[in-house]
């Protein structure tokens, strides 16, 4: 799933490619995809692209009145192409074409979603605060008001693991699955440590490696090609996606932990004492 670097890269880069460019035609491949009637998507043909925008995983296409807002979800992606595709659009057709966008000089770009899950959304509206998801987004963990107070009390206010207090959008925006785990190796934590029995220490090692991570991953990013974007954040990964592997800090074996439609990896020595965390369908997890 594309997290906040991935986004943020792939925005700069559809806005470096489209800002100014008008939209001519706009096809839709899959009715689940889009989530709006009012205003209908074929009133963005004839605007000017104004510019890209992101807020935490959505992508925002501003247009001169209207908005294209995209959640990628799991399985989604956007492609760029500078000559029109052979095949042609059909509603409802099979593969995982869900829109095309083309613009003005022969350009555009598909919105596309792998996999059978089908959770690729869609939006055309007058603002990006009419989409619910948007509305209620936590804050932005690489804003300059992002700071360890504000950490603090997102923590506290957690019932939950320190690990879903990440990666919970209304809690801070932008945060997936692949990126709390890596937060959390580079913090040092358990990703089952209860999010507001955190001292003050650990806080420290947590908004440091929130930081860290997110802006070493968009510094990386911004600049490839959308192509080379998904390759890159698996290929930089140190432990998630890496079951079996050795660590890179201390060499110990990466561990997982399943859950029903996704899982999580981490380093036993790094986060939890060299003691490996049971399956949490099956009993209570180390803290």
């Amino acid at each position: 799933m594309p997290e906040l670097p991935e986004v943020e890269a792939l925005v700069r880069f559809l806005d470096g490619q489209s800002a100014g460019a008008t939209v001519q035609r706009c096809q839709l491949a899959s009715i689940s995809a889009l989530k709006t009637f009012d205003p209908p998507l074929e009133a963005l043909e004839g605007q000017r692209v104004k510019g890209w925008h992101r807020r935490g995983k959505y992508l925002a296409m501003e247009a001169e009145r209207l908005w294209l807002v995209l959640n990628l979800a799991r399985g989604g992606w956007v492609t760029w192409w500078d000559t029109p595709p052979r095949r042609a659009v059909r509603l409802g057709g099979r593969g995982p074409l869900g829109l095309r966008i083309s613009l003005d000089g022969g350009r555009g770009f598909d919105v596309t979603e792998m996999g059978t899950e089908k959770r690729l959304a869609v939006w055309v509206v007058r603002h990006p605060a009419d989409v619910e998801g948007v509305a209620t987004l936590g804050p932005e963990p690489l804003d300059p008001a992002f700071d360890r107070r504000a950490l603090a009390r997102i923590l506290a206010a957690e019932k939950g693991t320190v690990k879903n207090a990440l990666s919970h959008q209304s809690a801070v925006a932008g945060i997936g699955n692949a990126y709390s785990d890596e937060i959390l190796h580079a913090a040092r934590l358990s990703p089952f440590k209860p999010a507001a029995s955190l001292g003050d220490e650990e806080l420290d090692r947590l908004f440091r490696a929130v930081h860290d991570v997110l802006s070493e991953a968009v510094d990386r990013a911004v600049g490839l090609g959308a192509s080379e974007l998904k390759g890159d954040k698996k290929r930089s990964m140190r432990v998630h996606g890496r079951t079996g592997q050795a660590c890179p800090v201390c060499g110990d074996m990466v561990r997982e932990v399943s859950f029903a439609t996704r899982s999580l990896q981490y380093c036993p020595t790094c986060q939890t004492g060299g003691k490996p965390l049971a399956d949490r369908r099956l009993s209570r997890l180390v803290k």
